[in-house]
């Protein structure tokens, strides 16, 4: 497999179509021996962008990502690696949480701390602060970047209009703006990337690091109504995503999206990651995983997504629609 990439927006950075991301199974889900396994695979497979955030595992995950940075040795310049600001890591008081600059610049340094680098490739604000003014919250990133803390700052679930806000106070005030924005995008979410975003892509060249692929996981085909204990749906504390994303009517469209996918040869996953790749406003699609095995198949979604025709992204949106397909 050759990985391809793509820039992030309009910036100049070049990430990988796939990136790897640890929520969720760095330091909680998995171990660290693989976690260094993941990693590994990764970068050997051409990934350059490593996905963390503070609130992750209270910010064990970003130790344990920085821990296998550090013993790996690669070369600074082939990788890029991000954390999130708002949530805290563990803390629950006023100023632990937010983007205020107190907390944006006191999570930057630990940040750099747990993940052992100089500097963060992407700085992403994880949520909207109504509590902070965006202009307060720029400005902070802006001076980030010119001390040399940060590289690139973006969002995660923001708004299109709080976005736009950022953006006018950016030039209003000569500042850096977002790059980047980090939404949740598959086949069951597409409202944010493909409408409510749709003019952001060429207004302020917004790049997006997409989350949850495989809707997650009712796209990798394995789910059903009864479930496996042991699935990430049903985590403890994740009771809200169970009930979001797992129905009847959704698990009826994963069997007719099995059918498209059979028929090219594909996995069901391999095809919902490529199909994600079939957006151009898509920078990079970040992956999951909890064995090397999983990223390994999943990571062929960069060469299957030429087989993503016309003809069958219609039968996509058929499937989607709840249409009976024609004959295969």
């Amino acid at each position: 497999m050759t990985m391809r990439y793509r820039r992030l927006g309009n910036s100049g950075l070049q990430l990988s179509e796939l990136s790897l991301g640890s929520w969720l199974t760095f330091g909680k889900q998995i171990t660290d021996d693989t976690a260094e396994a993941l990693m590994r695979t990764a970068y050997d497979n051409g990934v350059n962008f490593f996905d963390n955030a503070e609130i992750y595992a209270r910010g064990e995950s970003e130790r344990v990502m920085g821990r296998i940075l550090k013993k790996m040795e690669w070369p600074r310049d082939t990788w890029t690696v991000s954390s999130k600001v708002f949530f805290g890591s563990g803390g629950k008081l006023p100023t632990q949480l937010g983007l205020h600059r107190k907390h944006v610049v006191e999570a930057c340094h630990a940040a750099l701390q747990r993940l052992q680098v100089e500097y963060l490739d992407l700085f992403f604000c994880h949520r909207p602060d109504p509590n902070t003014p965006i202009g307060e919250t720029v400005w902070t990133m802006h001076q980030l970047i010119m001390q040399g803390k940060v590289m690139y700052w973006g969002t995660s679930e923001w708004s299109a209009s709080e976005i736009k806000e950022a953006h006018a106070f950016a030039r209003e005030n000569h500042l850096i703006g977002p790059v980047m924005e980090q939404p949740q995008y598959n086949m069951f979410h597409r409202e944010k990337v493909e409408r409510e975003f749709a003019s952001l892509y060429d207004t302020v060249g917004l790049g997006t690091t997409i989350w949850s692929p495989l809707a997650s996981g009712i796209l990798s085909g394995k789910h059903t109504l009864e479930g496996d204990a042991s699935s990430r749906l049903r985590m403890a504390g994740l009771e809200w995503l169970k009930e979001r994303e797992l129905n009847e009517t959704r698990l009826n469209r994963v069997e007719g999206l099995k059918t498209l996918a059979a028929g090219l040869g594909l996995s069901l996953p391999v095809f919902a990651i490529a199909w994600c790749l079939k957006n151009p406003s898509v920078s990079t699609v970040m992956l999951g995983a909890s064995r090397t095995t999983q990223l390994e198949e999943n990571l062929k979604a960069v060469e299957a997504q030429d087989q993503l025709t016309p003809d069958i992204m219609a039968r996509v949106e058929q499937v989607l629609a709840g249409e009976r397909l024609s004959t295969w």
